[in-house]
């Protein structure tokens, strides 16, 4: 008896999305493999059905998985979510010939350290740090040690590859093709004066740099770190060390030409 093929079926509870998963689990069970609608580490692949939202949502509580992603865009962006509703006919018979990619996501590891003890963060697209409740902050910033700037301002983005074409964007951030090992450090409203000098524009970062920020002492505790849009924060902070992750994300990609494709549908 050949061993199955379990395919994990993550969605968002929309109405569209309802519809394209019970199409999407018809279809899959006629050519032979298992859905399952429960997480299986068992599964060889996840679908994710939703916009790119749901993705970070399915990455960040299924641990990271090495299982590696396809999603099915029934959101609005859906810069992640390469496939349509409409496609999933063409996606299987790919998909069973084996004629698609693998690519690495690469994502973002942030150690917050208090006077108290260390707490870590992984995320997808981007870790920013910025003053609660919208106040100015100010923070040292470094780079392997060596002092980059004092910045001041509403706060800074930390954005992997794949999050560069998103809070980052909005922010005036560069657009950095996936597969290049860098992070990117954004500022967000810069206050530049004869009081305050911070750098205006984005900054890019060898993935094997650490980058290191640590706020004024009198900011300790109004500092808001946010991880893929999720809020924490922290009493008496210390020091903020960003470092590209150990962990990878992996994607499935049914052609070369899909990300300048993507880039210009979602963004001209």
């Amino acid at each position: 008896m050949s061993e199955e093929r379990i395919i994990n079926i993550i969605s968002n509870r929309n109405y569209e999305s309802r519809k394209t998963k019970k199409n999407l689990i018809y279809k899959l069970r006629k050519n032979g493999f298992e859905p399952s609608e429960t997480y299986s580490d068992k599964a060889e692949l996840n679908i994710c059905i939703g916009g790119d939202g749901a993705f970070l949502r399915a990455i960040h509580r299924n641990a990271f998985p090495e299982i590696p992603f396809v999603g099915i865009n029934t959101g609005h962006l859906g810069f992640f979510q390469e496939l349509l509703p409409n496609e999933i006919d063409s996606f299987i018979r790919r998909y069973k010939a084996q004629d698609y990619q693998v690519e690495k996501i690469y994502m973002v590891d942030a150690t917050v350290c208090t006077k108290k003890k260390c707490f870590y963060l992984t995320g997808i697209n981007e870790i920013v740090i910025k003053g609660v409740r919208s106040k100015v902050v100010h923070l040292e910033v470094f780079i392997n040690d060596n002092h980059l700037q004092r910045f001041s301002g509403d706060g800074l983005i930390v954005s992997t590859p794949s999050g560069s074409t998103a809070y980052n964007f909005s922010a005036g951030g560069s657009i950095v093709y996936p597969s290049l090992e860098s992070l990117q450090i954004t500022p967000l409203a810069p206050i530049n004066s004869s009081a305050y000098r911070s750098l205006p524009n984005s900054a890019i970062i060898p993935g094997d740099a650490i980058i290191q920020i640590k706020p004024e002492l009198r900011y300790e505790n109004s500092i808001l770190v946010l991880n893929d849009g999720m809020e924490f924060k922290y009493d008496s902070i210390v020091s903020i060390d960003l470092t590209m992750s150990d962990k990878k994300i992996y994607k499935l990609n049914f052609s070369k030409d899909m990300y300048w494709n993507n880039l210009k549908s979602k963004f001209l």
